[in-house]
């Protein structure tokens, strides 16, 4: 029968599919998987509803075995995207955890911070946050880039006026102010950056690593994660926290392997003598 041969390649095509994160979301392979294993028995019912002859034309018993070796595929190929998806949320519960953990670290170095207002980290890849030093259930779903709102680009605008000018203590308000106006826009992670240059400049280093990790943390794969997480990497070694120095600088070669900051990374690293 020539659907059980489209359903052999429909099959071996799912396979690669579960390693292609950013063309198919797990979800949506797993509905793939579930509408093949659909089809698969209503071709076995076909097969058996035919009698002998429909046997006998879909190629004998030998049919019958192929189908068996899909239905099993399947059953693997739904069981590896399972862990795969709960190795994922495992992941990235550690590493929003880890980040909770560092930013109150940073809070009980910075003077005048209060721990108890620090707020919940935000879940690593997007999504719900999620409390400082607990777990977090999943990756959240990310969508197109928001528009800008009314008034955002001049805020951004005039914030970054302030820090060229060499105002870094009006210019680190101001871009705090925009992150709490606008949470979660095109421009946070840029917004988050420049706050962490302004408090630096301002001699803030705890500040600005928390501003840094903020940004990070906030947009783990957007076009600041190297720079930022390069950034916090120096502010921490310029606090003597030189292991968790070493483990953020670590982090930008790992993670941007290609990116100009995992060079001066791996600079920092051998300065700092990382092992």
């Amino acid at each position: 029968m020539r659907r059980l041969g489209v359903l052999a390649v429909c099959l071996a095509l799912a396979s690669p599919a579960l390693a292609q994160g950013n063309a198919q979301s797990l979800a949506s392979i797993r509905a793939e998987l579930g509408a093949l294993a659909t089809a698969l028995e209503g071709l076995r019912a076909e097969l058996i509803g035919g009698g002998g002859a429909g046997l006998v034309a879909a190629g004998g018993v030998g049919a019958l075995a192929r189908m068996d070796a899909i239905e099993a595929a399947l059953v693997r190929l739904t069981a590896q995207s399972e862990a795969l998806e709960n190795r994922i949320n495992r992941v990235v519960a550690d590493g929003t955890n880890r980040l909770g953990d560092l930013e109150f670290r940073l809070c009980e170095l910075e003077p005048g911070c209060d721990i108890s207002k620090v707020g919940a980290t935000p879940l690593l890849g997007g999504g719900a946050v999620a409390a400082n030093g607990g777990g977090a259930s999943g990756a959240g779903v990310t969508g197109s880039a928001p528009a800008l709102a009314m008034s955002e680009q001049a805020d951004f605008d005039r914030a970054k006026a302030a820090l060229d000018a060499g105002e870094y203590a009006r210019a680190a308000e101001l871009f705090a102010v925009f992150n709490t106006t606008y949470t979660g826009g095109p421009l946070t992670a840029d917004a988050q950056f420049y706050r962490g240059q302004a408090l630096q400049a301002a001699g803030d280093v705890a500040g600005a690593a928390r501003a840094w990790l903020e940004g990070f943390a906030g947009a783990p794969d957007g076009p600041r994660a190297p720079e930022s997480l390069l950034m916090l990497g120096r502010a921490l070694a310029d606090l003597q926290q030189v292991p968790e120095a070493c483990a953020m600088l670590t982090e930008v070669g790992l993670r941007f392997p290609g990116a100009a900051a995992a060079t001066e990374a791996g600079a920092m690293m051998r300065t700092l003598n990382c092992q």
